[in-house]
């Protein structure tokens, strides 16, 4: 059974869902939609120790975070190929110049290894370049 990690006691009524705060000693009530705060989500873990939950919660926002980071990466590396697709060279020339920094910035921040940032940009140039001179 997975174990929560929050400050909040949870109380079932009906459909909804009851926080109370624990030191505040408010009541918060919500649906019982996807939590926002990664210290709200379930994790699945057998942490027992004091340090291992501080780990679990750590790794799950560092996740969240992550995941944010790469699909910040490929929404750029979407636009770069959309504008190619398009017939568009300036623009696909300007996504590209663009879509640069943001891929070697995950590679900064551990999200995708050097090599293969370097093949995608290498891949996404070609297909510039091949825009553009088909273009010109």
């Amino acid at each position: 059974m997975p174990i929560t990690f929050h400050r909040f006691r949870r109380r079932f009524e009906g459909t909804e869902l009851n926080f109370v705060d624990m030191a505040t000693e408010r009541l918060y009530t919500g649906s019982l939609g996807k939590p926002r705060n990664p210290k709200d989500q379930e994790i699945s873990t057998m942490a027992n120790s004091p340090q291992a939950k501080k780990r679990a919660l750590q790794a799950a926002k560092r996740n969240a975070v992550n995941k944010s980071r790469l699909s910040r990466i490929r929404t750029f590396i979407r636009k770069v190929e959309e504008s190619a697709a398009s017939g568009d060279g300036q623009a696909a020339a300007e996504a590209l110049r663009q879509a640069q920094p943001e891929i070697m910035r995950g590679v900064a921040k551990g999200v995708l290894h050097r090599n293969t940032a370097k093949r995608k940009i290498s891949r996404l140039a070609k297909m510039v370049k091949a825009t553009a001179q088909a273009t010109a």
